[in-house]
Parts: structure tokens; sequence; C-alpha cells
């Protein structure tokens, strides 16, 4: 029942993560310091990035890379970091989301422990009353025995059939 509450606040919650994620880029570009961060950012990763189309295609990777225009490295830094925020965002929701299907499961598991658990003693007392019974019976017929009854309840040999042998002396 809770489930499609869950993932409805899931995609709530993403949904909501963009225009945030607009938001911070927008204001990324304004406070100086911040911007001189991500432009410091974004040329690293320029680099990086060019370097590796570089070696992926086969073309020289010693040559110098051109630093991008500030414009283009906040605008570049902004979009990474409007990203990153909607990627974790997913990715916590996806933690959260596994982390409770876990805990479901664990629960389901231990129900059915129980039920075994209990599946099993009920078991035990059933074979404990199945032993029980053997030895009464064994004590009957012992005693059935004793006083000469054993004809009667012959209850191993004959399971109650009819071959009763009578009692009553042949004339």
């Amino acid at each position: 029942m809770i489930l499609p509450f869950v993932k409805l606040g899931t995609l709530a919650l993403k949904t909501l993560c963009k225009p945030i994620a607009s938001r911070l880029k927008n204001e990324a570009g304004k406070h100086p310091r911040f911007r001189q961060l991500i432009v410091e950012f974004a040329q690293v990763n320029h680099r990086f990035t060019t370097t590796m189309q570089r070696r992926i295609y086969g073309h020289a990777t010693d040559v110098e890379i051109r630093p991008l225009n500030e414009e283009k490295a906040v605008q570049a830094a902004a979009d990474l970091l409007g990203e990153l925020f909607v990627f974790s965002v997913a990715g916590a929701a996806i933690i959260f989301e596994v982390q409770r299907s876990a805990r479901s499961e664990a629960r389901k598991e231990e129900v059915r422990r129980q039920e075994l658990e209990a599946m099993r003693q009920r078991d035990e007392e059933l074979s404990r009353e199945v032993q029980l019974l053997k030895q009464k019976l064994e004590e009957l017929e012992r005693l059935a025995k004793g006083r000469g009854l054993s004809g009667i309840f012959s209850f191993r040999n004959g399971q109650g059939t009819g071959d009763v042998k009578s009692t009553t002396p042949a004339q």
C-alpha cells in the first residue's frame, strides 16, 4: 500500500530537482569566488576530456590544449554542477529504494523463518505424540498377551479385519 506513495515521492523529488539545478546553474556564475572555482574546475575538466578524446581517436596528446573562454567555462561548469545535483538526488532516491526493499525482504524472510520454526515445533510435538501412542499400544498388547487375550487384540497382524480367533472352545 505504501509502495506507490514512495515511488510517487521519489518521482516528485526528481522533478523538483530540475528547477533547483537550474537555479544553481544561474547562481553559480554570479558569485565571484565561486565563479573562479568553477572556471578552474571547468578548465581541468576540459583538458581531461580533450586528452581522453584525442587518445581514443588516436591523435597526438602532447599538443597544447587551448583553454575555454571564461563564459564557456562558467556555462560548462554550471551545466556539470546542475547535472551532478540531479544525479546525486536520483542516486540517493535509488539507494533509499534499495534499502527499503532490503528491509521489506528481511521482514518477509523473518516471517518465513518463524513459520518454518513453528512447523518444526509442531512436527516434533506430533512425533512425540506418535511415539507415546506407540508405547501405549505396545503396553496394551503386552497386557492382552498376559491375560490370554492376544487373539482379540492382534492389531499388528489382522488390522481388525475380522481375523479374530474365536475364544469359545470347539464342540
